[in-house]
């Protein structure tokens, strides 16, 4: 896929944020803040007589840090919005691609969203995924998938006019060697030609079509909205009550000889009866009736 050039730091500090979750780079603003603002209004250390150069530099790192301690915190910010933005966009592309059942729900997607729901379909199945942002040609690698301690690389390919032939498997296949990989995706959402599932075939290499993709996408949905409807669902067994549970233990309790109440199971602590069990009057200590 084509890559966008960046045009200064400002834009690798934005895009390095937005790699990470929305929050992350919320705190980052908070702490680039307060450090930089800590320096920048630390008081003035002497200087010895003819150390000039410690002069200049301890003016220069104050004058850094009044400036950065704005700068730095709105280029946090914003690499935080994208984060959220990302996040909110790869949400919407999954939620439009499952509940949709045209067969050409992919082909009007630009490379970019195409590469973003790629993305978000591997995160739905446990991968950590990190976009390639490197600049020029990205060596046949989009995404790299992260799992279990093993490197997959992956290359979208939104071409829906044209198979995708053996040449982009074969660049993705020594793209996996050159950096050690445990395997590779090639992910289109038209289709491959013969020869390319020929050479995939007996390698750790996975192509996965238009079709695949859908489907892949609504089982990995479904296996999500699952685990998140167990996970609040409430554990009824942990939901039992102390009193419950004294209540099934107390069954079958005789009533006290004295007041007539209820008894409960006890064990006594002291004397020569330490550690029996007994039955004691449950408006004790006004009522000391045992049986």
């Amino acid at each position: 896929m084509a890559r966008r050039k960046k045009s200064s730091p400002a834009e690798d500090v934005i895009d390095l944020v937005a790699l990470l979750p929305w929050y992350v780079g919320v705190v980052l603003a908070v702490v680039a803040y307060v450090v930089l603002h800590r320096i920048a209004m630390a008081p003035l250390v002497a200087v010895k007589p003819g150390d000039l150069g410690g002069a200049m530099v301890g003016g220069v790192g104050r004058g850094l840090a009044s400036v950065g301690q704005y700068i730095l915190p709105l280029l946090c910010l914003a690499g935080a919005a994208v984060s959220a933005w990302r996040r909110r966009t790869r949400s919407a592309l999954v939620d439009t691609v499952t509940r949709s059942e045209a067969p050409g729900v992919l082909d009007g997607m630009s490379w970019r969203e195409f590469e973003m729901l790629v993305g978000e379909s591997f995160r739905l199945q446990g991968y950590v995924v990190e976009e390639n942002h490197t600049l020029g040609p990205d060596g046949g690698v989009d995404l790299v998938l992260i799992k279990s301690g093993e490197r997959y690389l992956v290359q979208c390919k939104q071409w829906r006019a044209l198979k995708v032939g053996v040449p982009v498997v074969r660049e993705l296949y020594g793209a996996m060697a050159a950096m050690g990989a445990a395997g590779g995706f090639v992910v289109t959402c038209g289709q491959f030609t013969s020869e390319a599932k020929a050479f995939a075939s007996g390698r750790n290499l996975r192509l996965i079509d238009g079709a695949k993709l859908h489907q892949l996408l609504k089982q990995a949905k479904a296996a999500k909205t699952a685990e998140s409807a167990a996970q609040q669902k409430p554990d009824r067994s942990a939901a039992r009550t102390p009193d419950s549970a004294t209540g099934s233990a107390n069954a079958g309790a005789p009533s006290c000889p004295r007041c007539a109440q209820a008894m409960v199971r006890r064990t006594a602590k002291k004397g020569a009866n330490a550690g029996q069990q007994f039955w004691g009057c449950s408006d004790y200590p006004r009522c000391r009736g045992i049986a």
